[in-house]
């Protein structure tokens, strides 16, 4: 259902189920009576553009879906949505090239809301050797995509069943939190590639972990790194609260060594 084709209190409604709340449990969050609450989602009293804004921040909806809650009340959306070749984000994006090339020698990416590839630094290689598929290689790069094709990184990766799983439990997450119905079609998409359970069993977990590493030949090596998420500070644009920088270091001594020696090279080669 379009957003035009939706009322404000619908949205809200959808919104209030998806993030299991009950109409109590959001009225009393937002510090409103619940026969109020009812009455907005009902239809029966139209909210105003602060309650609007009110209710979309006690429930956490992404700027994005607070601008299509916002049209469907009759406001004008609040969060500007500039595409990253705007003039105005080179800041923004200056900064992005920042992180990523302060975490060389180690991998860094930077990608959109669907998992496109924005920007890698130059520690990235290891990733992309070997990918057979070339057309997971052109733009726009779903890094998503990329890692778990058979024809993508996915046949280099130690360990394709738990770093699979967690891969696709942090999309199904985003789905939840989202509803956006590109990530919906690529989780499904995804699902449908070989999980690599076949004559293998899942590695013993270790019990004092606290991350799932991703092991990945090189060689005749295995790299293992452990990856953290970067996203920008109480943004009020659509775009640059969509953007995530993903970071990869090394796990053990010889995954930081070989990272290194590869770095060296670059320098020498350029």
């Amino acid at each position: 259902m379009t957003t035009a084709q939706t009322s404000a209190g619908s949205l809200i409604r959808e919104w209030r189920t998806r993030r299991r709340m009950s109409q109590l449990d959001l009225a009393m969050e937002a510090e409103i009576s619940q026969r109020h609450l009812s009455f907005v989602e009902s239809g029966r009293a139209a909210p105003s553009r602060d309650m609007v804004l009110h209710l979309a921040e006690q429930l956490s909806i992404p700027l994005r879906q607070r601008n299509q809650l916002l049209l469907a009340a009759g406001f004008a959306p609040s969060f500007g949505e500039r595409p990253l070749t705007d003039a105005t984000l080179a800041p923004a994006l200056a900064t992005v090239e920042t992180v990523l090339k302060g975490n060389e020698p180690f991998p860094a990416l930077a990608v959109d809301r669907h998992w496109n590839l924005v920007s890698a630094n130059a520690a990235i290689s290891p990733f992309l050797a070997d990918v057979s598929e070339a057309s997971l290689l052109a733009a726009p790069v779903n890094v998503l995509r990329l890692s778990l094709h058979p024809g993508g990184i996915a046949p280099r990766i130690v360990n394709l069943q738990e770093w699979r799983t967690h891969l696709l439990e942090r999309l199904k997450h985003q789905n939840d939190a989202t509803g956006d119905p590109v990530l919906i079609d690529l989780e499904r998409e995804l699902r449908g590639y070989p999980s690599g359970l076949k004559g293998s069993r899942p590695a013993p977990v270790e019990p004092n972990a606290i991350v799932h590493p991703l092991r990945l030949s090189h060689g005749d090596q295995v790299l293992s790194f452990i990856s953290t998420i970067t996203v920008f500070g109480t943004p009020l644009d659509v775009t640059l609260s969509e953007l995530a920088i993903e970071s990869f270091f090394p796990a053990d001594e010889q995954t930081r060594t070989v990272l290194v020696r590869l770095a060296r090279e670059r320098a020498e080669r350029s």
